[in-house]
């Protein structure tokens, strides 16, 4: 049966009733934050403070001057302080979104597609409704490096920001900071064991000139390359390194909770379909030891660093060496070539964890504490390689090297 021409084609068809809620839950973020404070989905944004840390609205003439706020912003945050105190959250929030703004014109200002104010406007959206959901870590800088291809290749502006939440469900440890660490400084510490093995004199220079927490590759891990590579060659090694890191059970990594049968069934699918891993992710798999699981960015960085290691030990006698070595490499890297590189280093370091498993708990090598027995045995009075066979013991304490 056909319906009138005037009746939309799926008229004839039941809503199911787990998607009765959806507009009204999952869609309904932005329309919230718009409700306390209207700039948000207005095609505009802040690049001032609007609010006080106490919840006030900016009063100061000589600051109101200097930021430029239009009529319009002041008489909205005086509008919503009318109501009454502000909430904790609410304040910290609004104090997020000037800051916000000033990323947001930062962001790939290269690109024609940022020329047009709208555009900004959807990112600056985007990470302001994100800042609002994610109360523990809220906006950091870099989140719009990692949104801003979000929004070019989504025209949907709901696409986009779902995919920039997945996206930072699989990366928001890296921005996870307190007074004592930084989000990403596991990765820094898995760096420095991955270089220790598999170049240690340029790790052993690194530590002389006191970079030993290699702080210097914070940026590259923190955004996933986005300002060493090009805008196009950033995306095509963002697509390699998640096909070789796929899982077809990554899906679980990306839901809020679960119940304990979905997770078993999870582990059982794991099991049957190792084969459709991704190359890199097959290797980690006939490793153990989880400590040595880890992301190919930690080996995409050390890949760099080999390729540069020849000019860093000559050419660096400070930090300062480093950093400048390191900044040359900008728009001049290509993607295929470091992620090739990623994956031999990926190679060697798991060959060294099956040997030496203290290597992937992160362990220093001590020369003094192994014993190597080597046992030649053979047939006949001469040696002959086809009958030869060698048997290498290698015993020592928990940290060899």
């Amino acid at each position: 049966m056909w319906g009138a021409p005037a009746e939309p084609a799926d008229s004839y068809y039941e809503v199911r009733p787990e998607c009765t809620d959806v507009p009204n839950t999952k869609f309904k973020i932005r329309s919230d934050c718009r409700e306390i404070f209207p700039v948000v989905g207005s095609g505009k944004y802040i690049t001032a403070p609007v609010i006080t840390e106490d919840g006030q609205p900016i009063s100061d003439p000589i600051v109101l001057a200097e930021t430029s706020q239009d009529d319009n912003t002041i008489e909205i945050v005086k509008e919503l302080t009318s109501r009454g105190p502000l909430d904790n959250k609410v304040i910290q929030w609004l104090l997020t979104l000037h800051q916000i703004g000033l990323d947001v014109r930062r962001t790939d200002r290269t690109l024609v597609f940022y020329e047009k104010e709208e555009n900004l406007a959807k990112l600056w959206d985007i990470l302001s409704v994100y800042a609002w959901i994610d109360i523990d870590v809220g906006y950091c800088q870099g989140m719009s490096d990692l949104c801003s291809p979000m929004i070019m290749l989504l025209e949907d502006e709901a696409d986009a920001f779902w995919c920039f939440e997945r996206l930072m469900r699989r990366l928001r440890g890296n921005f996870r900071c307190t007074d004592s660490s930084v989000g990403v400084e596991t990765q820094l510490c898995s760096l420095a064991t991955v270089t220790q093995v598999i170049d240690p004199k340029l790790h052993q220079h690194l530590e002389t000139l006191g970079g030993g927490d290699y702080l210097f590759a914070f940026r590259m891990l923190m955004v996933l390359f986005r300002r060493e590579f090009s805008f196009c060659d950033s995306l095509y090694l963002w697509e390699m390194m998640w096909a070789l890191e796929y899982d077809p059970d990554m899906f679980y990594q990306y839901e809020d909770s679960g119940s304990d049968m979905e997770k078993t069934e999870g582990a059982k699918v794991r099991q049957k379909s190792t084969r459709k891993c991704g190359k890199y992710e097959r290797e980690n798999m006939k490793v153990k030891n989880p400590e040595a699981h880890l992301p190919i960015s930690v080996f995409l960085v050390a890949s760099v660093l080999k390729d540069k290691s020849s000019t860093l030990l000559q050419e660096a006698r400070g930090l300062d060496d480093v950093v400048q070595i390191l900044n040359d490499i900008t728009g001049n890297l290509d993607a295929k070539k470091a992620c090739i590189g990623a994956m031999k280093l990926h190679k060697k370091y798991l060959k060294k964890v099956l040997l030496f498993p203290s290597y992937g708990a992160g362990n220093s090598f001590n020369s003094e504490a192994l014993s190597i027995h080597l046992v030649i045995t053979g047939t006949g009075k001469s040696f002959n390689s086809k009958t030869l066979s060698i048997h290498l013991v290698i015993t020592g304490q928990d940290n060899i090297s």
